[in-house]
């Protein structure tokens, strides 16, 4: 027979109050406790009703993530972080790719709804606003994560993307370089729009003109970097350093110059922006613009946490600073 709740009581030598605490994860019961209470159902092979946990506690302990693609390194390391930290807290995490589409991402925010989730962080493009609206007026907790929607109530973990782009841009022109371009993601995201505009004032500050032709937007993949950063070095005249909005767009950008025989950095300086482990195992190793990426999921997983045990607090709007982390992919402007 399978052990029932009385079992596990019996044999903790607790109440059976006690040990549907532990279950719920709710009420004042000690770590030591709650600890030995989880290894005697673990070694019985007692595993609770979570269905009837949420029917009576209305609670499901369940968190959905959505991110625009899994695949994407930056947003694995950060689901990484997040599933770690909402792990401690008791929490599964749900995670769904939308690419950024707004008919994948309104899906998945109804699939979420339908599951019962207590919570959910977005990592998206945002294509929907309205359906953060939607959620906001159903008092479902939410966290956006390195996106901002204006004038919304809403908690929200970013990291400052204007002074990212500053530093790739500064650390450029340190070099001597002039002829800078940029590769930029959609520009409906406040991120890119960010990097662009500490691009421009770290140009400004140089007194370096702002030249539209070394603008390009791309989307976010390797292959696109690749056909981006092409268009920039075939066209007229050739940039001597681009920053690169991602590490796969500066990736994408090193293979479109080695397909030329273009030689980075004695030929050309690529500065990327994530500081995710692709940056090290690229030849050469890329400069890059580090997020603080643990940091940045520990703290949207607890500002949530915080939001769904209804903690009080008013919305907050939480920035983390970039790094600049210089290694092998840029160097003094040849002369």
């Amino acid at each position: 027979m399978k052990p029932t709740i009385y079992d596990v009581a019996e044999q903790a030598g607790v109440s059976i109050a006690t040990v549907s605490k532990v279950v719920n994860r709710n009420g004042k019961i000690s770590e030591q406790t709650r600890e030995r209470i989880t290894k005697i159902m673990a070694d019985m092979g007692y595993f609770p009703n979570l269905v009837a946990s949420a029917l009576s506690s209305k609670k499901t302990y369940m968190i959905g993530l959505l991110l625009p693609d899994i695949s994407n390194p930056y947003f694995a390391e950060l689901a990484r972080h997040i599933e770690d930290r909402a792990q401690e807290l008791g929490y599964n995490i749900v995670i769904c790719s939308t690419d950024n589409r707004m008919d994948k991402e309104s899906e998945y925010l109804t699939f979420l709804q339908q599951k019962g989730v207590d919570g959910i962080m977005l990592s998206t493009g945002l294509a929907n606003p309205q359906s953060l609206e939607l959620l906001l007026e159903r008092k479902l907790p939410i966290v956006l994560i390195s996106r901002e929607v204006p004038q919304t109530a809403v908690n929200t973990v970013i990291v400052d993307d204007y002074m990212g782009g500053y530093l790739a841009t500064s650390h450029l022109l340190q070099l001597g370089h002039r002829d800078i371009a940029i590769i930029v993601e959609s520009m409906d995201l406040a991120s890119s729009r960010g990097r662009l505009k500490g691009y421009r004032s770290a140009l400004q500050e140089y007194e370096i003109p702002y030249l539209e032709q070394w603008v390009t937007v791309s989307e976010f993949t390797i292959a696109s970097g690749m056909e981006a950063a092409g268009r920039l070095m075939d066209g007229p005249g050739r940039p001597t350093a681009l920053f690169a909005c991602n590490d796969l767009l500066a990736i994408g950008t090193i293979q479109a110059a080695r397909a030329r025989g273009i030689a980075v950095p004695d030929q050309l300086s690529v500065v990327g922006f994530d500081n995710t482990f692709l940056a090290t195992l690229i030849d050469p190793s890329l400069t890059t613009v580090g997020q603080p990426i643990l940091e940045l999921g520990r703290q949207a997983v607890d500002l949530l946490h915080k939001e769904m045990i209804g903690d009080g607090q008013a919305k907050q709007r939480i920035v983390l600073l970039p790094e600049l982390v210089v290694r092998s992919s840029t160097a003094s402007i040849p002369h």
